[in-house]
């Protein structure tokens, strides 16, 4: 059994009996669910905006060599740089190496799950640069020194008096601050990065292909404050991440927000073309663009898996999911973390190593029922689980019980044998992992298929 099986198995069991946490996380999501249906009021068919936003996804995903060669040419034109990283190692090394031409002590970087994908912070602390998160839940994340909690809120399991200490033990606030001077204080310490930094990173939540655009949507203004304040703005994002049209906008901004956080419509929405132009007064003088494969063309070659690299980020599945709910974020121990991350995870990472989060599943659908796409996530939950089975050594023990597990359900009078005490004494004692975390079962002295052809005899 692998080490991260293990982890995942303390963390999580741990985190299922604090009760805390349960209260704190079925808070948050418990406003989430408030809000996300008046949100969805704004839709007059919801169902046909998701199955649309899924066949342009899958319009993009099919012809995802071109949408990304156009991106490239129309965003050069304007003067930006585009740089393709076949895994993390090669996008943190063009990172760095961006900084040292810009002499580069201090960046600013608004809110980019990639970044945590490729461990970008730790990266370039080693390498004695500065890297400040503006988001005010990452900013929260990285004064504890936490990793995000959630694809969206990455504060999600802190109370506001959880905040108020983390605050308190490392910029020495007092410790019973407001959640409003709380925020006037990350203000005021985050509005002098901005002004120091040489570089700004964020990431892209879409990628426009037909006008060589990234399209930015946030609540804060973070991400557009990291863009064009520094004279140097560097976007890392997934290849996944391109539509065709700038058009697309307009169905994949309101779903997104939706899904996400219950709004209209975000605060902030930025569509960047390229580094500032002789004939504008804002902007960055130079514009990179990471594009990131770091294993996503391996689930693309997969017929069944691809689907989920339509994935837009909402983080509504992680909300629906009541495995989620109680092992919490950090359980999972990868960036991306509920369904959508127990998906992705093994083919981004190792199989092997990774099958287990394929289990961690009730197989309920509820992530499917509330994807903003339609990506049939439960599906693929079983479809992982299938492709580990085949490519992965699996335990004999295992192997053999569900080899006679199989034959006993197929064929009808194996399932009759034995009496009640033989069948207890094999599902509670040999089969022990069933009483680890449920009652013994008991078994009934006779069958229904039994009892029923007594009944049709009797007749």
């Amino acid at each position: 059994m692998s080490a991260h099986i293990n982890s995942f198995k303390e963390k999580s069991f741990s985190k299922a009996a604090d009760i805390k946490h349960r209260n704190t996380i079925n808070y948050n999501i418990g406003k989430y669910n408030a809000v996300v249906p008046i949100g969805k009021q704004q839709f007059s068919d919801i169902d046909f905006a998701r199955e649309k936003a899924k066949n342009i996804k899958w319009k993009a995903l099919e012809t995802l060599d071109r949408q990304l060669e156009k991106f490239e040419f129309n965003f050069l034109k304007r003067g930006g740089r585009v740089i393709w990283a076949e895994n993390a190692e090669q996008a943190c090394e063009a990172i760095l190496k961006i900084c040292r031409e810009k002499n580069c002590k201090t960046l600013v970087k608004s809110k980019s799950m990639v970044t945590e994908e490729i461990h970008l912070n730790d990266f370039l602390e080693k390498n004695k640069i500065e890297s400040v998160e503006t988001d005010l839940g990452e900013y929260i994340q990285q004064l504890d020194g936490e990793p995000p909690y959630h694809i969206v809120t990455p504060a999600m399991h802190k109370s506001k008096e959880d905040v108020a200490k983390v605050f308190h033990d490392h910029l020495n606030t007092p410790i019973d601050l407001t959640p409003e001077q709380l925020t006037l204080v990350a203000r005021e310490k985050l509005r002098k990065k901005y002004a120091e930094a040489e570089v700004g990173i964020t990431g892209a939540n879409f990628l426009i292909s037909e006008t060589g655009s990234i399209a930015v949507t946030e609540n804060e203004g973070n991400a557009r404050l990291s863009a064009s304040w520094p004279k140097t703005h560097i976007v890392i994002t997934g290849i996944e991440k391109v539509i065709p049209s700038l058009q697309d906008l307009a169905l994949f901004w309101p779903l997104l927000s939706t899904f996400g956080t219950g709004q209209q419509i975000t605060v902030y929405n930025s569509i960047i073309n390229g580094p500032r132009q002789p004939n504008e007064e804002n902007g960055p003088d130079e514009m990179y663009v990471i594009l990131l494969d770091n294993g996503r063309t391996s689930i693309l070659q997969d017929p069944v898996s691809r689907e989920s690299l339509y994935c837009i980020r909402c983080g509504a599945c992680l909300n629906a999911c009541p495995v989620y709910k109680n092992i919490g974020g950090h359980s999972y121990e990868t960036t991306y973390s509920g369904p959508i991350g127990s998906v992705i995870t093994p083919h981004l990472k190792d199989m092997g190593e990774w099958k287990h989060l394929s289990h961690a599943s009730s197989l309920c659908g509820n992530c499917t029922e509330v994807c903003a796409v339609k990506i049939n996530l439960h599906e693929l939950l079983l479809e992982n689980r299938r492709e580990a089975v085949k490519k992965v050594k699996g335990d004999v023990l295992e192997k053999v019980a569900w080899t006679i597990w199989q034959q006993a359900m197929l064929f009808r009078p194996v399932m009759n044998m034995g009496n009640q005490k033989m069948k207890n004494w094999m599902v509670n004692k040999l089969f022990k992992g069933w009483t680890n975390h449920r009652a013994e079962m008991e078994f009934p002295e006779k069958s229904f298929n039994q009892l029923w052809k007594e009944k049709q005899k009797a007749n």
